[in-house]
């Protein structure tokens, strides 16, 4: 569905009943779509809610901004519009910085956080060399499959893989610019202490960028009631390459190690 929020409209995707809601925020260059085989698993269950951020997907981009604060903003009015009073936010990579800015906004209704491999509430530890190579690459669908290939531990199903392409390439330009060479700079480490809500961070054993080291260093450090969990021989894409351990950490089953 589409809702009008904050002067862009947003694509929603909404599956399932039950509580709590989980609200799924994707990562960078991906979409609503990169939650579909988690979803398949909870929806049963709990009501899913997965949008595309502003930029991404089939949402529209307007003029911007498309600051970390403007993307909590969006989710902020979502969670308004469709009256959650009771919600885990869950957040892959971007969608993680973005979920928790808006954690620390303390929402009411918020239950916790399931961190997929976040970026970071500091600057993001991307080499300037791997900037310019994702900021040239934009809209070529050959880079596009060589960049997400790269970020995997394990070959992608060929129908995900592609999903995974088009949404990259479907990225609005600004909102593919605006991460890299803001948005993912941006720090907001001093808010971390108003994150009131227990947190699970996620991270792929085989993550050569946002792995265990970095999760540990600048995410950990700086929450109170959170845990690490590690995937084994996974990536970066840990809701594609590993749906079934993450619907199951999201169940509470502790399927992962600790």
């Amino acid at each position: 569905m589409k809702i009008k929020l904050n002067g862009v409209v947003l694509n929603v995707l909404q599956r399932g009943k039950g509580e709590p809601s989980l609200l799924f925020l994707h990562y960078f260059g991906g979409s609503s779509r990169s939650w579909s085989e988690v979803i398949g698993l909870l929806e049963a269950d709990f009501r899913c809610i997965a949008p595309d951020l502003r930029g991404f997907g089939a949402s529209g981009a307007a003029s911007g901004p498309f600051t970390v604060a403007q993307n909590a903003d969006d989710i902020a009015a979502l969670i308004e519009e469709m009256n959650l009073e009771n919600f885990w936010l869950i957040g892959h990579s971007m969608g993680g910085k973005i979920a928790l800015a808006l954690a620390a906004r303390q929402p009411r209704g918020l239950g916790g956080l399931i961190l997929l491999a976040p970026s970071p509430p500091t600057p993001e530890p991307m080499s300037e060399k791997a900037r310019d190579t994702l900021l040239e690459g934009h809209g070529n669908e050959e880079k596009a499959r060589e960049i997400l290939c790269g970020l995997t531990a394990q070959p992608l199903p060929a129908a995900i893989l592609q999903r995974a392409i088009e949404d990259n390439l479907c990225a609005s330009p600004a909102a593919w610019q605006a991460w890299l060479e803001s948005g993912s700079r941006e720090d907001i480490a001093g808010q971390m202490t108003r994150v009131q809500v227990p947190v699970e961070v996620v991270a792929g054993e085989k993550d050569k960028d946002l792995g265990a080291e970095v999760m540990e260093r600048e995410v950990v450090s700086r929450l109170s009631s959170v845990q690490l969990h590690i995937v084994p021989e996974c990536g970066h894409l840990l809701p594609l390459e590993e749906p079934a351990q993450i619907a199951a950490l999201i169940r509470g089953e502790n399927a992962l190690v600790p």
